[in-house]
């Protein structure tokens, strides 16, 4: 059961990378590094707003199985 759980972590694991890559696509360089300080807000609408809680889906699922495995694991 052990294997089954660390190959979900590895697939959950990329996945939120990869989403996390995607949402801040558009906030260039200075967006990934925290430099973008002047921008506006904006509301997230159609696809950002399904990306921002399929990110936080992800991410609740990777802390579920992270916590999973230290419990399960000898």
């Amino acid at each position: 059961m052990i294997y089954y759980l660390n190959i979900g972590l590895i697939i959950i694991s990329v996945l939120l990378i990869l989403s996390v890559i995607l949402q801040s696509k558009g906030a260039g360089l200075g967006g990934l590094t925290g430099a973008d300080a002047g921008s506006v807000y904006t509301a997230r609408r159609g696809v950002e707003r399904t990306l921002f809680w399929i990110t936080i889906a992800l991410s609740v699922v990777f802390f579920a199985l992270v916590m999973t495995l230290l419990i399960i694991s000898p």
